[in-house]
């Protein structure tokens, strides 16, 4: 009759240490509060281009531009970049997996045959035998032995190394997951600087073919003056250099056009024959939404997913102190396995067939020639370098901010000023034709009347492009566009 057999006594002492595994030596984490700002040094009390409420998280759609939000959703789904990021955030999440099964027994099935066949020199000479007066091996044939059964192994963890290494392999996790949110804010951004950048230089280039088609008229009118003898040849030189000059400009912007729609194609993830062919239609650029709300500095930090990055950064080298901290412990484990051996096959399910071991091992590091002192001084150093970068992300981010609100803010001012600009420069060159053209002032006064105008058209249009791009900069320093973005893993 089969019964069950007493713990031994160490290894009830084994078990009476695992209540005790709730011990985890090395810091714990706890999350770093730095100094925040009550407002923005640019902030809501500085201009009225801005308010103090919430983030917009899809921030795109203040353009009201249907082409650039079809063209975001597009980068969501299709961009490569940030397809590399999503898969770089699984395998962190699976390290995690990884690290963390190490706190469950392990526990596993085998199974085995094997023929045997004893040594007159091994264990039967030790008992006496190999033609002793003990047993004859000669009298013992080679036989078979079948075993099947459990193994089972499990890591006490009294000082929490295993669940440390856990610890930072989840933060490491939680890292990655901040760093797709950044990879996908920056993928937004690249995506409406682009489209902006396109559409003011579609705008410059519309503008240049204008001003080219009015200086041949120029040209063909100072001609018509030469050849009544109103005028002289030097007019008609100075006439067809400008209209050359001004058309010098077109193959420059028209360039400049194509690099911007394959770069929007590159972020798309698409190839440029599959690129839809109606960004080469001019467009006005998008106009700025009278207000942005820019939210306040407490709300920051957990926006800006490179700060909730650094965070996690600091918290997984925190957790590897621990780790390192926890080696220099004893490490104790238990193992056991319960099986069932028979030499014949059809005895094999017989309770008598039962063998079984189980017991605690313990390893205490003795000598490691200053090993484990080293990885423990290289952990600290590590999670002092984490708060220290830590420390320079934040810092970094409210001094972007308030660089972004000072570009947006007084470009406003400098597209005033260019407005104003263009619109005497067009008068004035009004003026200087009609006035050309009844013989009351030299070319020389139509053609600086011209250069001033065009350069005065082409700056604004260049001018509202980077109020644009300023805008698209702001949102990028506020940390804007992953909370509820299509294809995010949330906020």
């Amino acid at each position: 009759m089969f019964s069950s057999p007493r713990l031994h006594p160490a290894l009830l002492g084994a078990v009476s240490l695992l209540a005790l595994s709730g011990c985890m030596v090395g810091p714990n984490f706890v999350p770093p509060r730095p100094a925040v700002p009550t407002s923005y040094t640019q902030g809501t009390s500085a201009s009225s281009y801005v308010s103090g409420g919430a983030v917009n998280p899809q921030w795109w759609n203040s353009f009201n531009d249907p082409e650039l939000t079809r063209l975001e959703n597009t980068a969501v789904s299709q961009n490569l970049d940030l397809q590399i990021a999503t898969q770089r955030m699984l395998e962190a999440e699976a390290q995690a997996q990884i690290e963390g099964a190490v706190l469950y027994p392990n526990i596993g099935f085998n199974a085995s045959y094997s023929r045997e066949g004893l040594s007159d020199k091994g264990v039967v000479q030790a008992l006496g035998g190999g033609g002793g007066a003990g047993i004859p091996v000669s009298g013992i044939p080679p036989f078979d032995v079948y075993q099947y059964g459990l193994q089972a192994s499990y890591d006490l963890d009294l000082w929490g190394k295993n669940r440390r290494t856990a610890e930072a392999a989840v933060a490491a996790a939680a890292g990655s997951v901040e760093a797709r949110r950044a990879a996908l804010l920056n993928v937004e951004t690249q995506v409406a600087s682009n489209y902006i950048q396109l559409r003011g230089t579609q705008s410059v280039l519309a503008i240049t073919q204008k001003n080219l088609d009015s200086a041949n008229q120029l040209v063909a009118l100072t001609v018509e003056r030469q050849q009544a003898g109103l005028t002289t040849a030097l007019d008609v030189a100075n006439a067809r250099a400008t209209a050359a000059q001004i058309a010098s400009q077109i193959p420059t912007l028209t360039a400049e056009r194509d690099a911007l729609i394959n770069q929007l194609g590159l972020l798309l993830g698409q190839t440029p024959s599959a690129f839809p062919p109606e960004l080469l239609a001019a467009a006005p650029v998008p106009l700025t939404p009278p207000s942005v709300p820019i939210g306040l500095p407490a709300g920051l930090l957990r926006r800006r997913p490179d700060v909730r990055e650094a965070e996690d950064k600091l918290h997984s080298a925190t957790a590897e102190v621990g780790v390192a901290v926890a080696q220099f412990f004893p490490d104790f484990s238990l193992t056991g396995s319960v099986a069932l051996q028979a030499l014949q096959l059809k005895n094999l399910n017989e309770l008598s067939a039962l063998t079984y071991a189980v017991g605690p091992t313990l390893s205490l590091p003795l000598f490691e020639g200053g090993q484990l002192h080293g990885q423990l001084k290289l952990r600290k150093a590590q999670q002092k370098e984490a708060a220290i970068g830590y420390a320079k992300t934040v810092l970094t981010a409210f001094y972007q901010v308030d660089n972004a609100l000072s570009a947006y803010t007084n470009e406003h001012a400098t597209l005033t000023a260019l407005t104003q600009d263009t619109q005497q420069s067009q008068i004035a060159l009004s003026l200087a034709e009609e006035q050309y053209k009844q013989g009351l002032v030299d070319y020389l006064t139509v053609l600086t009347a011209q250069q001033a105008y065009l350069t005065a058209q082409q700056t604004q249009a260049l001018a509202l492009e980077t109020l644009g791009t300023d805008l698209v900069t702001l949102y990028q320093s506020l940390g804007g566009g992953w909370q509820d973005a299509p294809g995010s893993t949330g906020g």
